[in-house]
C-alpha cells in the first residue's frame, strides 16, 4: 500500500540535497511536516553524521536521507537502522545516479580483466577539494569494488591526484579537477585487452542524463539513458523501502568507502 509520507530537513540539507524541489517532484510520495516530528529526516553528510542519523532514528523517524556523506564507520548507525527497521539512503552526488547499477554491472562483469582505470571529477572552483574526493571515491568504489593502495599524491585549492590498484592489481588513476572552465561531472574510463567501459556522471542538479558506454568485439552499446537526478532516484528507492517495510543496502555499501579510505597514504 502507498503512503504520503512527511519530510523535515536542516536548511544546510535542504539546500545540499535540493529537497523542496524533489518533494515537490514527488507530491504523491512526499510533503513538507507540518509539526515538528516528521516520517522522514533529512541529514546533512558533514563528519557526524552517523550520530545525528541515530538520535533521529530513536526520535522515531521512519526513513534518513544523507545528503553527501563524508566518510565515516557506519556499524553502529546500521545496527540502530536494522533494529528499528529504518531505511537509511545515502543521497550522493555521484554515486547515487540512476545509472549506477548498470555501469556497476558494466565494470565488474569486466573487472578481473582490467588493465588500468582512470578517472576525472570535475567541481566548481572553491569547492573542498576534500568534500569532491569523497564523493569522487564514493562513484568509483560504487561500480569497481574496495580499493587497494589508495595513495593521495596532491591535493590543492585546484584539486588532487591520488592513485590506487584494482583487485586483480591494475592500477587506478584519480584526478580532481576544481575550476569553472568546464562542466560538473565524473568522468571514468576503464581499459580491458579487447574494450573497457566509459562512464560520464553529471552533477545532480537537474536530471541531466549518465552516459554509460561498453566497448568490446561487438563493437560499442550505449545502455539505455535515463533522465533522472541523483537526487530524485535516492527518494523513489526511500519510498520503495518505506512502502515495502524494507531496509536498504546503502550503509552496508557505504562500508566499502570507508574500507578504501581507511588505507589512504
Amino acid at each position: 500500500m502507498s503512503h504520503t509520507y512527511t519530510v523535515k530537513a536542516a536548511p544546510e540539507a535542504q539546500a545540499a540535497g535540493a529537497v523542496a524541489l524533489v518533494v515537490a517532484s514527488l507530491p504523491e510520495s512526499f510533503g513538507p511536516a507540518a509539526e515538528a516530528k516528521a516520517d522522514v529526516v533529512v541529514v546533512s553528510g558533514q563528519p557526524g553524521w552517523t550520530i545525528e542519523a541515530a538520535t533521529a532514528i530513536d526520535e522515531g523517524a521512519r526513513g534518513i536521507v544523507v545528503v553527501n556523506p563524508a566518510p565515516e564507520n557506519t556499524d553502529s548507525l546500521a545496527a540502530v537502522a536494522e533494529r528499528s527497521n529504518t531505511a537509511v539512503v545515502l543521497d550522493q552526488r555521484w554515486a547515487s545516479n540512476p545509472a549506477m547499477p548498470a555501469a556497476e554491472d558494466a565494470v565488474r562483469t569486466l573487472a578481473g580483466r582490467a588493465a588500468m582505470l582512470d578517472s576525472v571529477a570535475t567541481a566548481p572552483a572553491g569547492t573542498s577539494a576534500g568534500e569532491v574526493l569523497a564523493d569522487h571515491l564514493a562513484a568509483v568504489v560504487r561500480v569497481t569494488g574496495p580499493l587497494d593502495r589508495l595513495r593521495v599524491l596532491h591535493r590543492g585549492p585546484q584539486g588532487y591526484t591520488a592513485t590506487a590498484v584494482l583487485a586483480n592489481g591494475a592500477p587506478v588513476a584519480l584526478q580532481g579537477i576544481l575550476s569553472d572552465a568546464r562542466p560538473a561531472a565524473l568522468q571514468l574510463s576503464m581499459l580491458v585487452d579487447d574494450g573497457g567501459v566509459s562512464l560520464t556522471l553529471p552533477e545532480p542538479s537537474a536530471a541531466w542524463p549518465a552516459r554509460v558506454k561498453v566497448t568490446g568485439p561487438h563493437g560499442e552499446l550505449l545502455l539505455p539513458t535515463l533522465y533522472e537526478s541523483a537526487h530524485r532516484a535516492t527518494w523513489r528507492r526511500l519510498k520503495e523501502h518505506l512502502d515495502a517495510g524494507t531496509v536498504p543496502s546503502d550503509l552496508r555499501r557505504f562500508a566499502e568507502l570507508t574500507e578504501s579510505v581507511s588505507t589512504l597514504t
